[in-house]
């Protein structure tokens, strides 16, 4: 959602509301709190904003606390954990490099919870150009190494508790997330909200107003609306063995030829037959994937049922 454009309100928002919806469908289903809530798990984004990103994660683990205890009735303290990983975010190649080890700083910063917070060698160096050389992994590695083994920010779980700026960006946030919940809420829920289009809206504006502030200067993108140079150096992007493609094909028909087709059509069939009902797919879906069919004809099964979705626009 960050990388589309939400604000740290919008994307802590926007992903509680789903995990909301999520516990809510489980617990439709027969299921306990305490049995779901301890294996969720989040996916943030840490931006190049020290203070913000710190406070957007105090935040979303106090309201996830709330919800979780006081909606849902967890007893078991593991279920308030608000288990997430961290992923800095790159824009342009070379240059993200620079912005990976603050970012890898913030989300050690907020580290409460954060159980994995990678410097995603693709997004730190040539995710603009191609996949990730070994260059671009190894600079990844060091960076994640050198937070690790020679700061000392992961010696304390919450290393900017207290500080006056932090609590009260922490406590606005807050605020602004439960808001922006709140309009989930008003809406049906996650899943009635993203039928209208709300989120997908609102993430929009965002990302409108954001591509704004940089034309318009306010918004200052190192390499890109300020102190940039006329030429890149040179680089040799990652070049895919074409041979890859042709061992995966050559695979995938031997798969095809070995298994027991009919028995895979007849689990597809049934899974299909389970999409259309209220049965559980889960079952049937493992059956089929035992049976060695593929994640594409699972997909495709499920796909002639349900169809594709279509984003709706709210503007």
């Amino acid at each position: 959602m960050a990388e589309a454009g939400a604000t740290p309100a919008q994307e802590i928002a926007f992903t509680l509301a789903n995990a909301r919806a999520y516990l809510r469908a489980a617990l439709d289903a027969g299921l306990a709190v305490d049995d779901v809530a301890p294996r969720l798990s989040f996916f943030f984004v840490a931006r190049t904003t020290l203070l913000e990103e710190v406070a957007k994660f105090r935040a979303a683990r106090r309201i996830w606390a709330q919800v979780v205890r006081d909606e849902f009735g967890a007893q078991d303290p593991k279920s308030l954990m608000l288990r997430f990983h961290t992923q800095t975010a790159g824009v342009q190649a070379h240059r993200p490099a620079a912005r990976g080890e603050p970012r890898a700083r913030r989300a050690a910063g907020a580290r409460r919870g954060a159980r994995r917070h990678p410097v995603a060698a693709h997004q730190q160096y040539d995710e603009a150009i191609a996949l990730p050389t070994q260059k671009a992994a190894r600079l990844a590695l060091r960076t994640q190494q050198v937070i690790a083994y020679e700061t000392d920010v992961t010696k304390t779980v919450d290393p900017f508790a207290g500080s006056y700026v932090v609590e009260s960006m922490t406590d606005d946030l807050e605020v602004a997330i439960r808001e922006l919940m709140q309009a989930v809420e008003d809406r049906g829920g996650a899943v009635a909200a993203i039928e209208e289009g709300f989120q997908k809206a609102e993430i929009e504006r965002s990302a409108y107003r954001i591509a704004q502030q940089i034309d318009g200067g306010e918004r200052v993108v190192v390499g890109l609306n300020r102190f940039t140079i006329d030429d890149d150096e040179p680089y040799e992007p990652l070049r895919v063995d074409p041979a890859i493609e042709a061992e995966q094909r050559e695979r995938l028909r031997v798969l095809r030829a070995e298994r027991d087709q009919p028995a895979v059509d007849a689990a597809l069939a049934a899974l299909q037959d389970a999409a259309r009902g209220t049965d559980n797919v889960l079952y049937p879906m493992k059956e089929a994937l035992r049976l060695r069919a593929t994640v594409g004809e699972v997909c495709h099964a499920l796909r002639a049922v349900w169809g594709t979705y279509v984003p709706r626009d709210a503007f």
